[in-house]
C-alpha cells in the first residue's frame, strides 16, 4: 500500500475511540484561574488529529456556542467523526486533510482554542513546523493551547524496548500479519530476549515490569502508540524551543493536581524548585522530581497573570457540580509520593453542598462553608484535588441548555445503539458539562432501555439481556465468564446500581 499520506503514520488498525476532557476549551478555565491565569471566551475551537473524533464530536453537540473545526487525515475516521456530528445536529467542520494543507486553509477563522491529544510526540518535525505555524497564525490573542506529549525523563527507561518493537516489526514483521501481528510478533520476541538477562534489562530492573503492562493493553493503541514511523519524547525546555515561534507560554497542567507540590513532591524538594525563578528549568527539574511520561499542558498566547483579589474574584463566578456518588467520595487522594488523607473538617461541608448535584459558583460553596471555619485558601486547594479527581467538573458556562440538550440527546443515542454491538465507546455527552460522561458498555443500555420506557431497573435488565443473548455472549465478572442465570442475575445487580448512584447525576448532568 502507498503511504505517500500517511506519512508514516499507522493506518491498518483504527485508532480507540478515545475521550480527552481536556480538549474541552469549557472546561480549561477553572484549572487556567486555579493557576493564576485569565481565562478567555470561547467562540472559535478547533483540534488537529481528532483520532476517531469521540472528544470533537461531544463538544460539538454539548457547546452549541462553540464553533467547531478539525482535521485528521485518516478518512475512515474523519468520516465516522463526521457522521456523528450531523447525527447529533451540530455544525462543526471536520476534514480529512493532513495538516500541511489544512493549517493553510483560506476560510478557517482565528481561533480561542486549539487542541492537541496524542499527535505532537508522533509527527516528523516537517509536520510540528506546519503545526507551530498554524498556531502563530491562527490563536488569538489570549486564546489557549492545549498539547499533550511523552515526556523525558520518564521514556527515557522504556524508549530502548519501544525501539525494539519497532526495528523487529521493520525487519522480521510480515506484510501479512499486519500491524496488530507485528506489534504481538515484537513483543514476544523481546519478551524471549529480556529472559537472557541483558545487561540492559540489568542496569534497567524495571524494562521487565514495563514491558509486562505493555503486553497488557489494547493492541490498536499499542499499534499507534509504538509503531509509528516518526516517536520523539521531549523534555519541557524542548516542547517550549518549539512553541517559541507561536508566541504562546506556559501556563500548567491541565491536570489540575499536577499543579500541586505537596502531593507530588518531598518538602525539600518543592522548596528547591520555589527557588528557581526560571520556568523551563523548573518544569524541567519538576519532570525529573515525579519522573513525567506524559504531559499535558496548557499554553496561552499572551499570559496574563491573574493576581491577589483578581484571582479570587473570579474564581468566586466559576460554577462547579458534583460528578461522583456519595457512596464513593474519596477519604484519600493519590499523587506521586502516595495517599494522602482528606481532612473531613474541610471536605465534608463542601461535599454537603455540593449533594444536591445542582451547579453552585464557588463563591457560594465558600459562603456556605465559611461556618464551618473553611477558608478561602482551603476551599481552592479542594477544589483543585477534586477536580483532578475528577469528584466535581465545571458546569459550562453560558450554555443554552434547551439547544444543546437536544443535540446531545440525539448523539447519546447514537453512542448508545453502537453499544448493542460494541463496546468501543465508553462516554456520553453531557450539556451541563459541555462535555463528556463515562458510560460502560452495560449503563448505556440502560440508558437506551429507560428511553425506550423500561421503568425498573428489572426492565434495564431484561434488555440488555436480551440483546446479549440474541448474540450469544455472556458476562465476565472478576475475570470469570458466567454461565446461566448467574447473567440476567449480574446484569440486575449492576442495573440496580445504575438506577441507584448513576441515574441521578445523569439526570442533573442533563444526560
Amino acid at each position: 500500500m502507498s503511504t505517500e499520506w500517511t506519512a508514516g503514520y499507522v493506518t491498518d488498525v483504527n485508532y480507540t475511540f478515545g475521550y480527552y476532557a481536556e480538549l474541552n476549551p469549557l472546561r480549561s478555565r477553572l484549572p487556567l484561574m486555579l493557576a493564576g491565569r485569565h481565562a478567555p471566551r470561547i467562540e472559535n475551537a478547533c483540534e488537529l488529529g481528532f483520532g476517531q473524533g469521540l472528544s470533537v464530536s461531544i463538544h460539538a453537540a454539548a457547546q452549541p456556542g462553540v464553533a467547531w473545526y478539525g482535521t485528521d487525515f485518516n478518512p475512515s475516521q474523519a468520516a465516522f467523526a463526521s457522521e456523528m456530528v450531523r447525527l447529533s445536529g451540530a455544525d462543526a467542520k471536520l476534514y480529512d486533510e493532513a495538516f500541511a494543507e489544512f493549517c493553510h486553509r483560506p476560510d478557517l477563522p482565528d481561533f480561542d482554542f486549539i487542541g492537541l491529544h496524542g499527535i505532537w510526540t508522533w509527527i516528523s518535525d516537517a509536520n510540528r513546523s506546519v503545526l507551530v505555524d498554524f498556531i502563530r497564525r491562527k490563536l488569538r490573542p489570549g486564546g489557549v493551547l492545549y498539547i499533550s506529549y511523552n515526556t523525558l525523563p520518564g521514556w527515557s527507561a522504556s524508549a530502548p524496548i519501544r525501539h525494539l518493537m519497532k526495528r523487529h516489526a521493520d525487519v522480521m514483521g510480515a506484510p501479512g500479519q499486519g500491524v496488530v501481528g507485528q506489534t504481538d510478533a515484537a513483543l514476544t520476541f523481546i519478551d524471549q530476549f529480556l529472559a537472557l538477562e541483558p545487561l540492559y534489562a540489568k542496569a534497567n530492573p524495571g524494562a521487565a515490569e514495563r514491558l509486562k503492562q505493555v503486553k497488557a493493553q489494547d493492541r490498536r493503541y499499542l499499534a499507534h502508540e509504538y509503531m509509528n514511523r516518526d516517536w520523539s519524547p521531549m523534555y519541557f525546555a524542548d516542547m517550549e524551543r518549539w512553541l517559541g515561534d507561536a508566541k504562546v507560554g506556559f501556563s500548567g497542567s491541565a491536570h489540575a493536581t499536577d499543579n500541586l507540590n505537596e502531593l507530588n513532591m518531598t518538602p525539600q524538594q518543592a522548596a528547591f524548585l520555589t527557588a528557581i525563578s526560571d520556568i523551563s528549568l523548573r518544569e524541567t527539574l519538576r519532570d525529573y522530581c515525579v519522573n513525567q511520561q506524559f504531559r499535558r499542558d496548557y499554553w496561552i498566547r499572551g499570559v496574563r497573570a491573574l493576581a491577589g483579589q483578581e484571582q479570587v474574584a473570579a474564581l468566586r463566578q466559576e460554577r462547579v457540580i458534583l460528578t461522583m456518588a456519595k457512596p464513593d467520595l474519596p477519604k484519600k487522594v493519590r499523587g506521586v509520593l502516595g495517599e494522602a488523607g482528606l481532612i473531613d473538617a474541610i471536605y465534608d461541608p463542601i461535599y454537603e453542598v455540593l449533594l444536591d448535584y445542582k451547579p453552585h459558583a464557588i463563591g457560594d460553596i465558600e459562603a456556605a462553608v465559611a461556618g464551618k471555619n473553611v477558608t478561602f485558601a482551603q476551599l481552592a486547594s479542594a477544589i483543585t484535588i477534586l477536580l483532578g479527581s475528577s469528584v466535581i467538573q465545571p458546569a459550562a458556562p453560558g450554555q443554552d441548555m434547551s439547544k444543546a440538550k437536544t443535540r446531545t440527546q440525539a448523539l447519546n443515542k447514537v453512542i448508545a445503539q453502537r453499544s448493542l454491538s460494541t463496546a468501543d465507546i465508553g462516554h456520553l455527552a453531557s450539556p451541563m458539562l459541555g462535555g463528556g460522561v463515562g458510560a460502560s458498555r452495560f449503563q448505556q443500555m440502560f440508558w437506551l432501555a429507560k428511553q425506550n420506557g423500561g421503568k425498573t431497573s428489572d426492565d434495564w435488565a431484561q434488555y440488555a439481556w436480551t440483546v446479549l443473548q440474541a448474540q450469544g455472549q455472556s458476562l465476565i465478572k472478576d475475570g470469570v465468564t458466567l454461565t446461566g442465570e448467574d447473567n440476567p442475575i449480574e446484569l440486575k445487580r449492576q442495573a440496580q446500581e445504575w438506577g441507584d448512584k448513576i441515574l441521578p447525576i445523569w439526570t442533573a448532568l442533563g444526560v
